[in-house]
């Protein structure tokens, strides 16, 4: 899992470097060909259809807008604002995917996750500083990322059986390269990439297909309890990288933020663990 956050958020520096001297829809379109064909390669050698029916059902095709909606975002996020807030905005997506868990699948949420999730959002709010000076409002972008990624998980999780992370990550990716081109058609903006620019999508596309791989051995492999805190080593790496490579000073302010969405992401994980245990040891007796 920690291995999966580092390679993500390596994968958020290169493309927030490429974003420098290359459009944003010439990189998603890019990003997206190179991740598909990576997942599509995985999926041969495991002898699974590419083109299964179940990719025309109603999860799929909304899973499939939100994977746009929270790639375009948070590329659109960190390439705006600074690496290290833009990731710590991003940690509350499983604070909302918990709330869509509630009122989607009738999950029950006690007080306590619910208070967790109101301290979480807090934090969010002392990041982005809305009605204050500090306030960023291409923060917002972050913000509609992190809806964009929990309904993909909520999508994910409704998925249909029957197709497994390989397929899923080929439709994942395989969605971002016309919206690629539709966004870069928008932009009017002349088609150009040079050799870093090349090179630093290429490392994003390895190190993303590496992060995914990683998380999914992880979420496979491990006791989920125990790993799924991890998730927030994220933005330890987001910090490193935003302070070294870019130059970034997070003031008090996005730090304080930052620690409330970890500590309240971590309390929900970790009441959810109990709640799991607890039922496990009911059915057991």
């Amino acid at each position: 899992m920690v291995l999966a956050m580092a390679a993500f958020a390596i994968e958020d520096m290169l493309i927030k470097s490429a974003a420098q001297t290359t459009s944003l829809g010439q990189i998603l379109a890019l990003f997206g060909l190179g991740g598909m064909l990576v997942f599509m390669l995985l999926a041969w050698r495991k002898g699974q259809k590419i083109l299964h029916p179940a990719i025309l059902t109603a999860p799929i095709l909304i899973r499939a807008v939100c994977e746009v909606t929270g790639r375009f975002t948070f590329a659109l996020a960190i390439t705006l604002t600074p690496l290290s807030s833009a990731s710590a905005i991003l940690q509350a997506t499983p604070l909302i995917a918990m709330i869509g868990a509630a009122l989607l699948f009738g999950e029950h949420v006690g007080i306590k996750r619910w208070i967790a999730v109101l301290v979480g959002f807090i934090g969010v709010l002392m990041i982005i500083r809305p009605g204050l000076a500090g306030f960023e409002a291409n923060s917002l972008f972050a913000v509609i990322a992190t809806l964009g990624f929990a309904g993909r998980d909520l999508a994910t999780r409704a998925a249909p059986p029957v197709l497994s992370n390989m397929q899923l990550g080929v439709y994942g990716f395989f969605v971002l390269i016309p919206a690629g081109i539709a966004i870069q058609l928008y932009q009017n903006e002349p088609a150009q990439l040079n050799t870093t620019a090349s090179l630093q999508i290429i490392g994003a596309i390895i190190f993303g297909v590496a992060a995914y791989n990683a998380l999914t051995i992880a979420m496979r492999a491990g006791d989920v309890s125990v790993i799924a805190p991890f998730r927030y080593t994220r933005l330890l790496f987001a910090l490193a990288l935003g302070i070294f490579i870019f130059g970034e000073t997070p003031d008090t302010m996005t730090l304080l933020g930052s620690l409330l969405v970890v500590v309240s992401g971590v309390y929900t994980l970790n009441q959810t663990r109990k709640k799991v245990t607890s039922r496990v040891v009911n059915s057991e007796a």
